[in-house]
C-alpha cells in the first residue's frame, strides 16, 4: 500500500485549514510554516483542492483559502481523491482478466489484499475532516 506525500500533505493542510480558519481566509504561507510543507508544493495541492470544490480562495492582503463547505461534510477520501491519489493494496486491477502476477489467475493472497484495500478505503470514507480537528 502506498499513500504518497501528496495525499498525506493534502490531508494535513486541510486539517490545518479547518482548525485555524475561524478568523477568515488562511494563507498558504501560514499553512506551510505550521505544517513544514513546501509553499510551492502546497500551491499545486490547493489548485487541485480548489478545482474539486473543497476550498475557495480569495485575493488581496487578507486573502487565502477557506473550506468550501463545513469540515463535518468533507470526507478524507474526497481530499485524497481530489489530489489524484489512490490507496491500493493490490498490484492488479480488480476487474481485470489478468491476474496479480500477470497470469490468468489471481495470486494466492489476492483476497487478503482486496479485503485490506476495502478496509482502508472504507476508513477514509468514514472519517471526516472535522474528526481530525477534534484531535488537534
Amino acid at each position: 500500500m502506498k499513500l504518497t506525500n501528496k495525499g498525506r500533505y493534502a490531508v494535513m493542510a486541510m486539517a490545518d485549514l479547518a482548525a485555524n480558519a475561524k478568523g477568515g481566509p488562511i494563507s498558504l504561507s501560514e499553512i506551510s510554516l505550521r505544517q513544514n510543507i513546501s509553499l510551492a508544493y502546497l500551491e499545486q495541492i490547493f489548485l487541485k483542492l480548489k478545482n474539486s470544490g473543497l476550498v475557495k480562495s480569495s485575493r488581496g492582503s487578507n486573502g487565502g483559502y477557506v473550506l468550501d463547505r463545513p469540515a463535518s461534510e468533507i470526507r478524507l477520501s474526497s481530499i485524497i481523491f481530489a489530489v489524484d491519489e489512490e490507496v491500493r493494496t493490490l498490484n492488479c486491477k480488480k476487474n481485470s482478466k489478468r491476474g496479480c502476477n500477470n497470469k490468468s489467475t489471481k495470486c494466492i493472497t489476492h483476497n487478503l489484499w482486496d479485503q485490506l484495500d476495502k478496509h482502508i478505503n472504507g476508513f477514509f470514507e468514514k472519517v471526516k475532516l472535522h474528526d481530525l480537528t477534534k484531535i488537534v
